[in-house]
């Protein structure tokens, strides 16, 4: 099979790295792909959001299956352009996807489906919501741009000062553009988070194994939120107890809730959970891979991913085989100096053949470039340095090891990934 992946941050270094390793794919693309993804498959320079552009690749390639990993191309109907071409793919068609690209939608949905989630109130109207911000009066209280915006689109407002501010900012400023013309004002549970990624072709659901993310940009989850600066797997709070919890009041009842809405999930939908006095809710729903958990999960499967894809696409989720290892792994992000907010690009990396040398230990690109035979940061998040082992103390030493060996002008990373 000659298979096509799109996009080129970390997610999609670690999908062709699982993919590379199919017996049935003879030929990996990616577009754009980045300056690890070089090593393992023909990148390909076109943005991940032309659907034109990509659907014409296809067609003059002979591709014979291609996975859409990134939001932004599945909201854009991506998967559907490619169908109607006669492609099989992994990932939502457009109509699905609404689960990410509209947080107002999956809220309804919740609330409809009766699966749990924090109590909200929807707005189109700055002064409303800044009404009911003065009415209601309960700190700290979670502000939400409805739409996609690279995962930063949400405020934890510690008092009515922040809470006036986020407004103003997403509704009036628009700092995540379309995304704030409608916004969600929402109860602030209090818990630890767990991320859970699940397969699923719209009638069969196989969860994957837990992890847990780490959002913000320094040290004991201080300062502001990021797309992500490190993640392990599994979770240390995710029992096999939780599990069937989740399984019967939040994973089947939300594949349900979207068929009958008509909107069949088929590909990967990502359930962002808090744990509440041991009670499982839903904050956010993702219609792919999250970033950077996938680098801690598939790094555990010991499966075929390719035959898990076309498992998904030929809704025959239920005889297809998926067995995990069962020890941990823990992915440490060194971002660019600065990161998320301005920051260099440009500067050599050293250290990555040495590391990935290292046993258990693979260094996935985020934001790469290659400049003949050296290697550049290209982007905010830079690499996501995964090391396994038998349990997630070991893991963490081999990871925080493995990232002593690699390094940039300016790298910056958390020096506390899995202590949680």
């Amino acid at each position: 099979m000659r298979v096509l992946v799109v996009g080129g941050g970390g997610r999609e270094h670690t999908l062709v790295w699982k993919l590379s390793q199919s017996r049935r794919v003879t030929e990996l693309f990616c577009a754009p792909g980045n300056g690890g993804i070089a090593a393992l498959a023909t990148c390909v320079p076109i943005k991940a959001t032309d659907v034109e552009g990509m659907v014409r690749f296809v067609r003059e390639n002979a591709i014979d299956f291609v996975v859409v990993a990134p939001d932004d191309p599945l909201m854009l109907g991506m998967v559907d352009a490619l169908e109607a071409e006669g492609v099989k793919c992994f990932g939502p068609r457009k109509n699905a996807a609404l689960i990410e690209g509209s947080k107002i939608f999956a809220k309804q949905m919740m609330r409809d489906a009766g699966i749990p989630t924090a109590d909200f109130e929807i707005f189109d109207d700055p002064d409303e919501a800044r009404r009911y911000l003065r009415e209601k009066n309960e700190y700290p209280t979670v502000i939400k741009a409805d739409g996609l915006a690279l995962g930063k689109g949400v405020i934890i407002a510690k008092n009515e000062q922040q809470a006036m501010q986020a407004v103003g900012d997403m509704m009036e400023q628009r700092a995540f553009g379309e995304a704030g013309s409608r916004i969600l004002i929402e109860q602030c549970l209090r818990g630890p988070e767990v991320s859970v990624l699940a397969f699923t072709d719209g009638k069969t659901v196989r969860p994957m194994v837990s992890a847990q993310d780490h959002k913000r940009a320094f040290d004991h989850d201080e300062g502001p939120n990021t797309g992500g600066m490190g993640t392990f797997s599994p979770s240390r709070i995710y029992t096999p107890a939780l599990a069937e919890t989740c399984m019967q009041r939040i994973f089947l009842p939300t594949v349900r809730a979207m068929n009958e809405l008509g909107r069949p999930f088929r590909g990967c939908l990502y359930f962002g959970l808090m744990i509440v006095d041991g009670e499982p809710y839903v904050i956010e729903y993702n219609a792919r891979f999250g970033d950077p958990e996938t680098q801690v999960v598939l790094p555990r499967l010991k499966s075929d991913l390719f035959e898990i894809f076309d498992a998904v696409a030929d809704e025959r989720l239920d005889t297809a085989e998926i067995e995990w290892d069962d020890g941990a792994a823990v992915c440490v992000v060194l971002a660019s100096g600065g990161y998320p907010g301005k920051y260099e690009t440009g500067f050599p990396i050293a250290g990555l053949e040495e590391t990935n040398a290292l046993p258990g230990v693979t260094v996935f690109h985020a934001g790469t470039r290659l400049e003949g035979e050296r290697v550049l940061t290209a982007g905010g998040r830079v690499l996501g340095v995964t090391a396994l082992g038998d349990d997630l103390d070991t893991a963490i030493r081999a990871a925080y090891d493995a990232v002593g060996h690699v390094s940039f002008e300016k790298a910056h990373y958390r020096r506390d990934i899995g202590i949680k």
